[in-house]
């Protein structure tokens, strides 16, 4: 029954959709809940990286550093079976979402970040002589102008998360993988492999892709307005020179 094009595969897997759809739905559910948490900790760590307070700065330097240089999956290892030894056991789902959270915030704070500092420096220098306080420079003129910035490369780290949750699968979870996984070894439904993986990669690619395609030309748009911005600036200087002239 494992054939690719056997129809007795393809109708177990029909039959038991209802599995697929369980397993989308904690995949979905745990991805959520980590992108809450990972905005959370990269707008955190964005400000502190951008605050000019050298602790600070420090401080989200080596969590940056630390959290990007040590693989997810030892580091949800780590979270369960610390958590299990130390007698706090929150499930799979929610260590989950706090592994998944406290990774993907890295990348976040990297891309608030990167945002905050494109924005020219003299406009720092003109809010703060104009008397606003570090909240007031990030709410009413830096963040304006980073936010457009950062929402490509901050989608381009929602696919990342959600193709990440199939890392659940090492330590027992729920997600699309680990029930597709349960669903090709199961005793009544066991030897559907090839399309069960099938429809388990075609859910991914669904979700995935159009996220993807829409980092994509949204950063492709950015690129083409900044470039007519430089062309209409340059143009403009030139005219001045002319006249000036």
């Amino acid at each position: 029954m494992s054939g690719l094009f056997s129809m007795d595969a393809w109708s177990t897997v029909w039959n038991h959709k209802e599995s697929f759809l369980l397993g989308l739905g904690n995949t979905l559910q745990t991805a959520v809940c980590a992108l809450a948490l990972a905005f959370a900790i990269g707008a955190l760590l964005g400000l502190m990286a951008t605050s000019g307070n050298q602790i600070l700065k420090f401080v989200a330097r080596v969590y940056v550093e630390f959290i990007q240089n040590t693989p997810l999956l030892l580091q949800l290892c780590f979270l369960y079976y610390a958590l299990a030894f130390a007698g706090l056991s929150l499930g799979v789902i929610r260590t989950g979402i706090i592994a998944l959270g406290v990774y993907t915030g890295a990348y976040m704070g990297e891309v608030v970040r990167a945002a905050i500092e494109s924005v020219p420096k003299g406009q720092f220098e003109a809010a703060q002589a104009q008397g606003f306080n570090y909240l007031q420079r990030m709410g009413y003129i830096i963040l304006p102008q980073s936010i457009p910035v950062m929402l490509p490369p901050m989608v381009n780290q929602v696919v990342n998360l959600f193709k990440n949750t199939s890392c659940l699968y090492i330590v027992g979870g729920a997600d699309l993988i680990s029930v597709t996984y349960s669903f090709v070894t199961g005793a009544s439904t066991g030897g559907a492999y090839a399309p069960a993986y099938i429809v388990c990669g075609l859910i991914f690619f669904v979700v995935c892709f159009p996220l993807s395609t829409l980092a994509t030309r949204w950063e492709a748009s950015l690129k083409a307005r900044k470039g007519r911005v430089n062309t209409a600036l340059k143009t403009a200087a030139k005219v001045e020179l002319k006249e000036a002239a």
